[in-house]
């Protein structure tokens, strides 16, 4: 089936897209790149208890998604382990949306079906939505001229109930626009006018390199959130009441339990692993997991792993070559959601 992505010569590959682009990676440092970001989903929260139902569930304090910051969260089981991570925005009054992984969207959804009955609420799954991204040092000029309002700062939208724009951390500026499916081809031909198309890997490489993971379906229930350095990303409020898993999020938190922590490396050669591929040290004792990983500007392997911590740290291995640490953009300590709070 044909549809805007293709007709504009992309390959879809289920959560991938493919231009023809050369020299992606290298293109989106020195120009603006534009690109489908199929690997997300959205759900909906939608009701006169949206509010007050989310504040039971999420690590995020919902009094601070108020139509301008739209801040990380997480959704826990009992035990503290992440069903799904995800950026939390306000749509309307008693409207918020949730943009995760794509193939996080089932199990968040059938995770939030056992508490939602007792609120005037319910889960609306979106795929009549589209995502886009701008990646470049000329994204906030083109989308404030092509969607006719103002840009907002990191983990900050703008726009209105049809239309939001994002904006997420990294080397580059990237902005993500998320609109009515029916309107992505006219966005799309409007902002590829300036800017080169390229794969959805591209996006992923930034999120690598700004230590930004997104858990996918099979990696939920895995994880406590600092173990994806939640906390450091300002993706947990530890000054809100409870939620479902907050007692152990908050006991690793405040006795320093954390013996995982994602490490940010990479390889000079090899082939892309696949997420779950197991890291290990030179005696082959496995110490974590590939969470994501993605080739560089050089060719190179750049990846995102959750590894047990030791002192000194060992050399680490992944499928045989030597997986170097790479600096991570942000220290590991608790950053409070309040502080990233910019004035609207």
């Amino acid at each position: 089936m044909t549809d805007w992505i293709t007709r504009h010569g992309g390959e879809r590959h289920a959560a991938r897209v493919e231009f023809t682009t050369p020299e992606q990676a290298r293109r989106a440092l020195d120009a603006t790149v534009i690109t489908p970001l199929v690997q997300f989903g959205i759900l909906d929260i939608v009701g006169s208890d949206a509010e007050r139902f989310l504040q039971g569930q999420t690590s995020a304090q919902l009094n601070l998604a108020d139509g301008h910051f739209a801040g990380l969260t997480c959704f826990c089981s009992v035990k503290g382990r992440i069903i799904a991570n995800a950026q939390l925005m306000r749509v309307e009054e008693n409207h918020y949306r949730l943009l995760l992984d794509h193939s996080a969207v089932e199990p968040l959804t059938a995770h939030l079906k056992k508490f939602i009955p007792f609120y005037k609420a319910e889960l609306k799954p979106r795929d009549d939505l589209a995502l886009i991204g701008l990646i470049g040092k000329e994204a906030h000029a083109i989308a404030e001229v092509r969607l006719g309002f103002n840009t907002p700062a990191v983990w900050h939208q703008s726009g209105d109930s049809q239309r939001q724009l994002l904006a997420h951390p990294g080397h580059c500026p990237r902005l993500l626009a998320c609109v009515p499916l029916e309107a992505a081809e006219t966005l799309w031909q409007a902002l590829v006018a300036q800017a080169l198309p390229v794969n959805n890997s591209i996006w992923m490489l930034h999120d690598i390199q700004a230590g930004l993971a997104w858990l996918n379906g099979e990696q939920s229930d895995s994880y406590l959130p600092q173990m994806i350095n939640w906390e450091a990303l300002g993706g947990i409020s530890f000054k809100k009441g409870c939620y479902t898993g907050q007692e152990v999020v908050a006991r690793a938190h405040f006795r320093g339990q954390v013996k995982k922590r994602l490490m940010r490396g990479q390889l000079d050669n090899g082939e892309l692993p696949f997420a779950g591929t197991h890291i290990v040290d030179d005696a082959d004792k496995r110490l974590g997991e590939v969470i994501s990983a993605e080739y560089d500007a050089y060719g190179k392997v750049e990846v995102l792993a959750v590894v047990t911590q030791r002192e000194p740290e060992p050399e680490l291995y992944l499928d045989g070559h030597r997986l170097q640490r790479l600096k991570l953009p942000y220290r590991i300590e608790r950053v409070d959601p309040e502080q990233l709070v910019v004035d609207a």
